[in-house]
């Protein structure tokens, strides 16, 4: 693969897969067998099956995950939700433990929203709450303006929309040096067949040097699970499709807009952005935590989010 379509390619995910990673390694430890009690369900949505949990009873609420995480990464928020709603977790396309179908060419945005509208449908359980984070909650956040009668309520934590910013600007800046620090060396290890090297880069790269060497074994298996979205085997170089003001504009829905205390500032910046542009939000902060939002304070996520819904 050209050097290019990689930097593009990684540029665009690796910015949403570093809290998954952590959600993904923190969720292992914590609820071991988790799987084995989860009685999974499975359905076909467009071309590729989902697997997806489902818990209590009440108005629909489905959590949608970043890249590399799965259904496993709301873990945290299960039990709290689930006493009021029906919560519905699924895994997206190519995601633990879906099958990697044959055509793996598209990871955008666009693509899985199409898969969240239809599992929507398919589900038939009318307007949902959709509570995204980063990619999930891009994601979330196209399917709120497209198809607004599926939507209830619509929370977003964090979502990397980068084509809200112009080029040369502050938050383009912050994003590129990114890239050039921790993605670029990724993607070559990648790029040579060295899927682990690869992942150790990235997540050193992300959370600092030592970081992957000091997991467990298995936090390191759960995060092969999903790599090969980071590797970008044929990935879309247009994962993300255009959206600008006008675009959230159009999203009528009431919007929570989840913001970390400790979180880079370009996604600061995306939400300020988000925050003039939408009709019909709020916007609140989580304390203590970073951009892995509803694990590294579950308590006040769960908190925030259960009182938005409450009241909408």
């Amino acid at each position: 693969m050209h050097l290019l379509i990689l930097f593009r390619s990684y540029f665009l995910v690796a910015l949403v897969a570093t809290t998954c990673l952590v959600a993904n390694t923190v969720f292992s430890q914590q609820n071991v067998g988790l799987v084995d009690k989860v009685q999974l369900k499975e359905i076909r949505v467009n071309d590729a099956m989902l697997n997806y949990s489902e818990h209590g009873t009440g108005e629909p609420v489905i959590f949608v995950h970043g890249t590399l995480g799965d259904y496993r990464t709301w873990d945290g928020q299960i039990e709290a939700f689930s006493k009021k709603y029906h919560v519905i977790s699924y895994s997206r396309r190519y995601h633990f433990p879906n099958p990697w179908p044959q055509d793996d060419s598209s990871f955008s945005v666009t693509v899985h929203a199409r898969d969240l509208a239809t599992f929507i449908k398919a589900l038939k359980v009318g307007k949902v709450h959709l509570v995204g984070h980063s990619f999930g909650a891009f994601i979330s956040l196209l399917v709120a303006r497209d198809s607004p009668e599926l939507v209830r309520s619509l929370t977003l934590g964090e979502p990397p929309v980068w084509p809200l910013f112009g080029k040369a600007s502050q938050g383009d800046s912050l994003v590129q040096f990114f890239v050039a620090r921790s993605i670029i060396p990724s993607a070559k290890a990648f790029q040579n067949g060295d899927d682990m090297e690869g992942l150790r880069l990235f997540f050193n790269g992300v959370l600092g040097d030592g970081a992957f060497e000091g997991l467990p074994p298995e936090g390191r298996s759960n995060l092969m699970e999903n790599v090969r979205e980071l590797k970008g085997a044929n990935m879309d170089t247009n994962i993300f499709p255009a959206f600008g003001c006008e675009d959230a504009r159009k999203v009528s829905v009431r919007t929570l807009l989840l913001d970390g205390e400790l979180s880079p500032k370009m996604f600061t910046l995306v939400q300020n952005i988000l925050e003039q542009c939408l009709p019909n939000k709020e916007r609140a902060t989580i304390p203590a935590a970073s951009h892995g939002l509803e694990y590294e304070n579950p308590q006040a996520f769960n908190e925030r989010v259960l009182t938005f819904l409450a009241q909408h």
